[in-house]
């Protein structure tokens, strides 16, 4: 991880699975962000215990309330970092927060659909205009004419699952609506790749694996990758990315996953 040297990361729903993983090893670089924002919903609820200790530990770690489904929430949250960052941009954020639903083809409902789409697909348009901004401002202050997660990007936390080619574990578990929010989040990437590569930032999609998660356990199935394993992986890529990795769609160990 010696390649990602950020000044100021955000991660979204950084209190539990891979963001509190993703925000543990952040911390523990050699040489850590200078700011690492962590979003939960509730910091100050039971479920944020662990990133409360670890923002007792670690000064440059700042909690942020942020619901990625609410507006006001994602626009107060953006407001909050902005002033916390004085002057400075924000260099690297990761669009983590997601959930899923088990269900079938023959019983999924508007009601679970509308509900996916909206923290999984929508949630990560909404921040990353929100946070735009600051992005901009990080990659118009750095020294470096390329494209990097060091200097500014959006990494939208995807999955295979959404890939039309793989649709991986379908016989474990249809999950429909979370199948369709990744696709959907996918075309958002390529999207925002296009969008916002004139103003000098990288947007990618990354796919952690079948990690041992709450989210990640399917009926009882135990997850081939650890969560320590699938984020130090994610962080390495993180590292590499560049250019020509622009609007890509990749796994934790940087091989390209089909769309």
């Amino acid at each position: 991880m010696a390649g990602l040297r950020v000044c100021s990361t955000l991660v979204t729903r950084a209190n539990r699975g891979s963001g509190l993983g993703v925000v543990r090893q952040l911390l523990q670089m050699p040489n850590p962000p200078e700011q690492v924002y962590a979003t939960c919903q509730d910091p100050k609820g039971e479920r944020a215990q662990e990133l409360q200790h670890l923002a007792s530990k670690h000064p440059n770690l700042v909690i942020v309330p942020l619901e990625v489904t609410d507006p006001a929430s994602i626009q107060a949250a953006a407001a909050r970092v902005r002033e916390h960052l004085k002057d400075s941009g924000l260099n690297l954020l990761i669009n983590n927060a997601g959930i899923a639903k088990l269900s079938y083809l023959d019983t999924e409902t508007l009601a679970d659909m509308s509900q996916v789409y909206a923290t999984n697909t929508i949630g990560p348009l909404l921040v990353s205009q929100a946070f735009l901004p600051l992005l901009k401002k990080a990659a118009q202050g750095s020294p470096s004419s390329e494209l990097s997660c060091s200097k500014a990007a959006i990494i939208n936390m995807s999955s295979s699952a959404g890939s039309i080619e793989e649709v991986y574990l379908w016989d474990l578990g249809q999950s429909v609506s979370y199948r369709c929010s990744k696709a959907a989040l996918n075309m958002l990437t390529k999207c925002q790749s296009l969008g916002y590569r004139q103003h000098g930032i990288l947007c990618a999609a990354l796919h952690p694996g079948w990690v041992q998660t709450d989210m990640g356990n399917v009926a009882g199935h135990k997850p081939p990758l650890t969560l320590d394993v699938s984020v130090q992986g994610m962080l390495n890529v993180l590292c590499s990315l560049s250019e020509k990795d622009n609007g890509t769609f990749l796994d934790w160990e940087g091989k390209v996953v089909p769309w």
